[in-house]
C-alpha cells in the first residue's frame, strides 16, 4: 500500500510516499480502506512539532508514528475477533487529535477510538472534512450559552473552523456577522451569515456594533483589540494561544471582571463533537466547506498549501 511517511519532525518537504505492507488488525481493531482524509492545522502541528508541547503527545525526540494523519473516512475492510461496533463493508469516519496514522491507503485502529458511521447521502470527502475543524468549532460553542437572536461575530469565517462555526451558530438561530476576504463573501453568505465584513477593505475591529460573543477562529486578533466590540457581559474566544500565551491566562484574570470575559476553548471530548456533527449531517443542517483535493502522491504540496494559511475551509487527500 501507499502511505505518507516521515522519520523526523520538520517542514512538508520531509514527507514522502512509501510502499508499506497492509497492516493486520488485532482482535480489538478495525482495518480501514481509506477513501479521504484532510490535511489540517492539527496535522501541520504534528508534522512540525510546533508548538513544542505537541512532542509530549506525539514523541519527544521523533514522531511515534512515521505515518501522519488525524482524521479519515473510509470502508471497514476487516475486523478483529472481538470487534462488535462495526461490520466489514460499513462506511465510517473518525478523528484523533494525537494522530491516527491515517494518511495511507490502509490503517488499523481500535474500535474504541472516536469513530462513527457515515450518514446516508454524505460523501467520504464530506465526512473527513466534518471532523477536525468541526470538533474545534463545537468546542467554541459548547463553552457558551446560545439562545435565539444572540449577536455573534466570527473572525476567519472562511477557514475550516470558522465555516463550521457559522453553520453551527445559525443552527442555534444566532445573528451572525462573519469576517472573510472579498473572494469568499458569496460562500460565507451561502452558509447563512447574516452580515459579512470584508477584511480586505475594512478592519472589523472598527465595526460600529456590539456583540454578545466575538469568536476568533483564526487567532489573528486579541481580546484587547476586540474588547470594545463586546456587550457588557460579552465573551471573547480565540482558537489560538495569542501573543505571549495570553488566551490561557486571560480567562483567569477576566474571571474577576464584572464585564467582558475571555474563555479558552479547550478541545475535549471528541466523541461528543462527532455525535453533534453527525446529527447535523443527518439533518442536512451542516456541510463542510471544501477548498480543494490532492492525490496522495502530492501530500507534501497539500501540507505546504495548508501551512501557507491560504486555504478556504478544508483540504482533502483523495485515495479513491
Amino acid at each position: 500500500m501507499k502511505a505518507a511517511w516521515r522519520d523526523a519532525y520538520g517542514p512538508p518537504e520531509k514527507l514522502v510516499v512509501k510502499d508499506l505492507p497492509i497492516p493486520t488488525p488485532k482482535e480489538n481493531e478495525i482495518l480501514v480502506r481509506v477513501q479521504a482524509t484532510t490535511v489540517n492545522r492539527t496535522d501541520c502541528a504534528i508534522l512540525t512539532a510546533k508548538p513544542f508541547v505537541m512532542r509530549f503527545f506525539t514523541g519527544l525526540i521523533k514522531p511515534k508514528s512515521p505515518v501522519p494523519g488525524t482524521d479519515f473516512a473510509g470502508i471497514v475492510e476487516a475486523i478483529g475477533q472481538k470487534v462488535t461496533r462495526f461490520k466489514v463493508g460499513e462506511k465510517i469516519w473518525g478523528f484523533d487529535d494525537q494522530g491516527l496514522g491515517s494518511q495511507a491507503q490502509y490503517f488499523t485502529l481500535p474500535e474504541s477510538k472516536p469513530i462513527a458511521k457515515i450518514p446516508d447521502g454524505v460523501t467520504c470527502a464530506e465526512a473527513a472534512a466534518s471532523a477536525e475543524a468541526a470538533h474545534y468549532a463545537y468546542n467554541f460553542i459548547n463553552k457558551i450559552k446560545l439562545t435565539p437572536g444572540i449577536k455573534v461575530l466570527v473572525n476567519g469565517a472562511s477557514g475550516g473552523i470558522g465555516s463550521a462555526l457559522v453553520q453551527f451558530l445559525k443552527y442555534f438561530e444566532a445573528d451572525v456577522t462573519a469576517v472573510c476576504g472579498t473572494q469568499n463573501i458569496s460562500k460565507i453568505k451561502a452558509l447563512g451569515a447574516d452580515k459579512v465584513i470584508d477584511y480586505l477593505n475594512e478592519d472589523f475591529t472598527t465595526f460600529q456594533g456590539s456583540f454578545d460573543f466575538v469568536l476568533d477562529a483564526v487567532g489573528k486578533s486579541t481580546f484587547g483589540r476586540c474588547r470594545h466590540l463586546l456587550t457588557p457581559k460579552g465573551v471573547y474566544i480565540s482558537s489560538e494561544l495569542g501573543p505571549g500565551g495570553q488566551n490561557i491566562f486571560l480567562p483567569l484574570v477576566t474571571l474577576f471582571f464584572r464585564a467582558r470575559k475571555v474563555i479558552f476553548p479547550m478541545p475535549v471530548n471528541i466523541p461528543r463533537s462527532l455525535a453533534f456533527v453527525q446529527s447535523l449531517l443527518e439533518q442536512e443542517k451542516f456541510r463542510p466547506l471544501i477548498d480543494r483535493e490532492f492525490p496522495l502522491n502530492e501530500i507534501s504540496a497539500a501540507y505546504a498549501y495548508v501551512a501557507s494559511g491560504q486555504k478556504v475551509g478544508n483540504v482533502i487527500i483523495d485515495y479513491s
